[in-house]
């Protein structure tokens, strides 16, 4: 029996196993690697890699930008961006051990110009952190034109390095392990018809990876999967990116880069035949999970407005990660 617990079943008590051991209870949810995700599924496998193929036959060559963000004017690129993901040094970073970074208060993340890069019909993912940056995240993506619709959550394991974490927050009382991206979205853009810029309920919007170590910044790979197999556009521009996220495909600028590669007039040149949009394949339409019809006005069940991209009804998402 595991030490300390008066469970009728004390091997599924993993609330106690983790005060027992540092195991977090998330360790043991299985099946929530990208390579193993679906195994069992070999149509969502198939779906997966078709999808990865066309986005890397697709994709720009990478090309970043080390720059001050504090004082870059982003109108000064030479695009709109069909996806933005926006990474800040938070300060509540600091508590687990982050140095040498510049932090980023709230004010100062909502200033960046972010309305003027962004597409007509466009999505954001931001990294709030998991205190107040649910809220003032919020606000961000108010300022800057576009509507909350989804919460991406990123649960952390501690499967390599179990254990209780010796630096909490102050007056902390519960030990955080997981981290929120907020997802926003501007324009119109529905799931029954347009199927040409996006693809929902291919992915999750739950990552569960492994914690990065002590002191780290980065974010789970798995963030831009989603992303890119969610949205169609090849425009993606990726704020505070650093020399480990330069990724085929994205725009990536900030100021932890060590290098510049961008140039603008070449940038512009990858979409001048106006070819913004992977496209599709005949295989992948046909494996894609579709939105139902819309009911007809004045039919069985009222009427119907073809599915917009909201954070609930399962819109966005497929399924979970199941617990052994």
């Amino acid at each position: 029996m595991l030490q300390g617990t008066q469970s009728a079943n004390p091997h599924n008590d993993y609330c106690q196993h983790f005060v027992d051991t540092g195991q977090r209870p998330q360790n043991f949810i299985r099946d929530v690697g990208l390579a193993d995700r679906f195994e069992e599924y070999p149509k969502l496998r198939e779906l997966i890699k078709l999808k990865d193929d066309l986005i890397a036959s697709t994709a720009t060559p990478p090309m970043y930008l080390q720059t001050d963000l504090h004082t870059f004017d982003l109108r000064d690129l030479p695009t709109k961006f069909d996806v933005i993901l926006v990474e800040p040094p938070l300060e509540e970073y600091q508590h687990a051990g982050v140095n040498n970074v510049q932090f980023w208060d709230w004010q100062q993340i909502m200033d960046l110009d972010i309305a003027q890069v962004a597409a007509v019909r466009s999505f954001i993912f931001l990294w709030c952190g998991s205190s107040e940056g649910l809220d003032l995240g919020r606000q961000c993506l108010r300022k800057w034109g576009f509507r909350r619709c989804e919460d991406i959550c990123w649960i952390r394991t501690n499967i390599n390095n179990p254990g209780h974490l010796k630096n909490l927050e102050q007056k902390a009382v519960f030990q955080r392990t997981k981290e929120h991206c907020l997802m926003g979205i501007k324009g119109t853009v529905r799931r029954s018809t347009d199927g040409d810029f996006i693809h929902a309920n291919v992915d999750i919007d739950l990552i569960i990876s492994e914690e990065a170590e002590y002191g780290s910044l980065e974010k789970p790979v798995e963030i831009f999967h989603i992303i890119e197999h969610f949205c169609l556009g090849r425009r993606r521009l990726h704020l505070f990116g650093r020399d480990s996220t330069i990724r085929p495909g994205w725009l990536t600028i900030g100021p932890g880069l060590t290098s510049s590669n961008f140039d603008p007039d070449v940038y512009a040149g990858y979409f001048s035949n106006g070819q913004i949009t992977t496209g599709c394949t005949e295989r992948i339409e046909a494996l894609r999970p579709k939105s139902p019809p819309p009911k007809v006005k004045g039919g069985p069940g009222g009427r119907g407005r073809g599915g917009g991209i909201t954070s609930r009804g399962g819109n966005f998402t497929r399924g979970r990660g199941r617990a052994r």
